[in-house]
């Protein structure tokens, strides 16, 4: 497995090591020692979850304000552009997002620590989402921040195409009007 830190370090990409042949190819696709080895992440995870969403539907950007979540994405089937948003108040990023393309070809993941914000869009005709979490789902405590608010300025590679929205989405808020973590050095 190889990790690849982001522009924000605790945002990291995660690329399994792929073994293929004229049969196909096998992959773990996690490893717990290898995972808290390689990335440094103690966290433990409680939840996995599976989506599938067609083409230019966004989900996102969503984060639970207690009880926060770490989140492993990957895609298992199509392609997505996947994002992570610092919404730390008093952290260095605060504010800066991130974004990486996963697909079922190029295997990899994205880890979005507790204290982010995450969606992503899906940019095949559709994509299967898998995603570990560190916490449960705590749908009280969850929030919405804007996907497309222009104080984050996320570029979702979706170009003239409006992405199809929840009711939950098209409801979020400005990062000016979010429910926000403080940052906490470790």
């Amino acid at each position: 497995m190889q990790v690849t830190p982001t522009t924000i370090p605790e945002v990291q990409i995660i690329e399994p090591k792929v073994f293929g042949d004229d049969r196909g190819f096998f992959f773990e696709s996690f490893n717990h020692a290898v995972f808290r080895e390689k990335t440094g992440v103690t966290a433990s995870f409680v939840q996995d979850n599976h989506s599938k969403s067609s083409q230019w539907v966004l989900r996102g950007l969503h984060y639970q304000i207690q009880k926060p979540q770490g989140k492993l994405v990957r895609a298992a089937q199509g392609e997505i552009f996947d994002v992570a948003v610092d919404i730390r108040r008093g952290s260095p990023t605060f504010g800066q997002w991130v974004g990486c393309l996963l697909s079922a070809e190029n295997k990899q993941q994205l880890w979005v620590p507790a204290g982010f914000a995450h969606g992503f869009v899906v940019l095949s005709e559709t994509a299967e989402v898998l995603y570990k979490t560190t916490e449960y789902y705590a749908p009280e405590h969850e929030r919405s921040l804007l996907w497309n608010d222009p104080a984050i300025g996320i570029d979702w590679h979706i170009g003239d195409h409006t992405p199809k929205l929840s009711a939950k989405d098209q409801a979020a808020v400005p990062l000016d009007q979010a429910d926000l973590f403080a940052y906490e050095l470790s």
